[in-house]
């Protein structure tokens, strides 16, 4: 397997790298927060997953551990709200032009550097 396209084997399947990142904005498309944007605060390639900061929001009850020297202190305890993974075909990235909700092409510069680029109005999503 070539080291271009990026792909990792594990546990017998291949896992392609995702075309969301962490930081970028998206939008929900199917599910209970549809239509909701948020920031991108996670990426879960090998699941194919994201965690979206605002989204799919879920309330773990949260057990009180005694603090020891070599763990870090629990500071939030009781009924703890945060958000979980969503799958990726749940969310469309928004562009940061156009502000629309767009799929992702990918593209190369003159320089030869691969970056994303917005189906809508053709403007490159990635610094260059």
């Amino acid at each position: 397997m070539s080291t271009a396209t990026a792909r990792k084997k594990q546990s017998g399947r291949v896992v392609r790298p995702l075309k969301i990142r962490k930081n970028d904005t998206v939008e929900v498309i199917a599910g209970k927060d549809r239509g909701k944007r948020g920031r991108v605060v996670q990426t879960i390639p090998r699941e194919n997953r994201v965690v979206v900061e605002g989204i799919n929001l879920v309330t773990r009850h949260q057990k009180a551990r005694p603090t020891t020297s070599r763990a870090t202190p629990q500071t939030q305890t009781g009924r703890v709200v945060k958000p979980a993974p969503l799958h990726v075909s749940k969310v469309m990235l928004v562009c940061p032009r156009c502000n629309q909700r767009t799929r992702i092409a990918i593209s190369f510069t003159t320089d030869g550097k691969r970056v994303r680029t917005c189906k809508k109005c053709k403007e490159y999503i990635d610094s260059v």
